[in-house]
């Protein structure tokens, strides 16, 4: 299915130049088209072409890149949100994190909660190695991209439909990963 994605602008790069009035289309995993608004709509769907149209009050960018992944989630347990009277709503780390009997599903269960807070933050890529098995599974199931550095990630036409959307105040409006959306701030 092809979705027109308008927004105010397009950042190639994500700390590029804003092309003001610029959207995106995209075609199952891939982006099929970059470019202005109007030209898109006409070409993708006032001719026929079916696309839907998503909208969004920001800025589109390949995403933010995680350095510290391994990090947040191997070094730190994120609780449950049925422990948060016991361990509270932050990740845990260091002594704390020690004292808790951590199995493999615990370690599964909390960096799929991490993940779904680097989503909500608007990142599409992530620095690993994983040594966790359970880690390293809920990382290739999410999506997320495993990079060995933050190197320079472009929005290309036929590139992966990977993005973010980002509000005037830095926060994440909506985090894409092969074409889906994964985050929707609501």
């Amino acid at each position: 299915m092809l979705t027109l994605h308008r927004v105010r602008g397009v950042r190639l790069v994500h700390d590029g130049e804003l092309a003001d009035g610029h959207a995106v289309v995209v075609d199952g995993a891939r982006l099929a088209a970059i470019g202005p608004y109007e030209e898109l709509l006409a070409a993708y769907v006032q001719a026929g072409g079916g696309a839907r149209i998503r909208e969004w009050d920001g800025v589109l960018t390949p995403g933010r890149y995680e350095p510290d992944g391994a990090a947040l989630l191997e070094a730190a347990y994120h609780p449950d949100p049925r422990e948060a009277d016991e361990l509270g709503g932050e990740p845990i780390t260091g002594e704390a994190l020690a004292a808790l009997d951590m199995t493999d599903a615990r370690w599964g269960a909390s960096a799929r909660r991490g993940l779904q807070r680097l989503l909500a933050a608007g990142t599409t890529a992530l620095a690993g190695p994983f040594a966790r098995p359970a880690v390293r599974t809920a990382v290739q199931r999410s999506g997320l991209a495993e990079l060995p550095g933050p190197g320079a990630r472009a929005l290309t036409v036929g590139g992966p439909a990977d993005f973010a959307v980002f509000a005037a105040d830095g926060s994440a409006l909506a985090t894409v990963l092969a074409g889906r959306l994964v985050h929707r701030r609501r």
